[in-house]
């Protein structure tokens, strides 16, 4: 009997050791699974994220450029934000956004190369090429959270000497002896068409598909934006509306457009942001853009822009220095943006 229960013991002993070790091997095979699983999906991820940015042009080396500095900005400055993480999770989705979408629509392109253009091809195209208005919305807003990342005061008092040193008055006071509701409405008017420039100049060269012109004045535009962003960030300004309220005598009184003009400062005003005059360096960005690539409509453009100029100080939206700082941007942007575009692949749609 003795004998038997140790030949038992030791067949359960066996069969358990050999229970053991196939537990073991499966669970080394799903190991290896999971991890096989897990360099799979990271070979995948890189694979898509090379092809994506192989399918970005200057404007996305700008953007992308920029969204990396602001979000090294936040992390370096966190301990001055209320949710830092939630800024840098926003900038994360916002480079996300953009990559998905020229790799998406790049190879959308190359099917439509090999089998005719379909709708498919037209809808990603237009995104392609118009989300970088959406872009710049997007960055401006978000300087709202980001004017004291690094400098917690207002440095609007430096301005206002600045101001006063270079024209002897304080010249949003000195302009309200001009003011009667015509003048105001036909300012505000001028105002609006900041929104307009860029627009129109896009959309021409985009229906006669010129796409070297037309990348190249969103590039001129993202390059004078993303330096303005940059000095805002560092230096921030919130504006004679708010610094030299006290002074005014009253409202700007005035029609429609000033009505218009009431209704979209009070639901999205930037408080912060004013030095340089994004409107400014925007507008002569898209000034130079048509200089360069539609010469009819760099003259139809001149006049209206200097008045949209004088309107940010008129309307007491900026300093007269963050209108010649709008300038000098601006007119940087085109330069900057000139020599990026002569980078090898500056223009997607010649890749493709």
């Amino acid at each position: 009997m003795n004998s038997g229960r140790r030949q038992n013991y030791r067949g359960d002993e066996a069969v358990l050791t050999w229970r053991a070790e196939v537990g073991a091997a499966r669970s080394n095979e799903h190991t290896a699974s999971r991890e096989a699983k897990k360099q799979g999906i990271a070979v995948w991820v890189t694979r898509e994220v090379a092809a994506a940015w192989a399918a970005c042009g200057a404007f996305e080396r700008v953007a992308l450029g920029y969204l990396a500095v602001s979000s090294a900005l936040i992390g370096v400055f966190a301990e001055n934000l209320a949710h830092p993480m939630k800024l840098f999770a926003v900038e994360v989705m916002a480079a996300a956004v953009i990559l998905i979408l020229c790799g998406v629509e790049a190879r959308v392109a190359e099917r439509a190369k090999q089998h005719g253009g379909t709708l498919s091809a037209k809808f990603w195209r237009f995104w392609r090429h118009w989300y970088p208005h959406l872009f710049f919305l997007f960055c401006f807003e978000e300087l709202g959270k980001l004017v004291h990342l690094v400098t917690p005061g207002w440095q609007d008092a430096k301005l206002i000497a600045a101001d006063y040193w270079l024209t002897g008055v304080h010249p949003a006071i000195w302009l309200e002896q001009f003011a009667t509701p015509a003048r105001n409405d036909f300012m505000q008017f001028a105002y609006l068409t900041y929104f307009a420039y860029l627009l129109v100049l896009g959309g021409v060269l985009y229906y006669r598909r010129d796409w070297r012109g037309y990348w190249s004045v969103m590039t001129y535009s993202a390059a004078g934006y993303a330096i303005g962003y940059c000095i805002a960030i560092f230096f921030p300004i919130e504006s004679p509306w708010f610094s030299m309220a006290a002074a005014w005598h009253g409202s700007l009184q005035g029609g429609p457009f000033t009505t218009a003009i009431n209704f979209i400062e009070r639901f999205g005003r930037v408080r912060g942001a004013a030095f340089p005059s994004e409107h400014v360096a925007g507008s002569v960005a898209a000034l130079w853009g048509a200089w360069r690539h539609r010469r009819w409509l760099f003259f139809v453009m001149v006049p209206i822009v200097t008045c949209m100029c004088v309107s940010t100080v008129w309307g007491r939206y900026h300093y007269v220095t963050d209108v010649l700082a709008g300038m000098v941007t601006g007119t940087l942007g085109y330069m900057i943006g000139s020599r990026l575009m002569n980078t090898r692949g500056a223009v997607a749609a010649e890749r493709q």
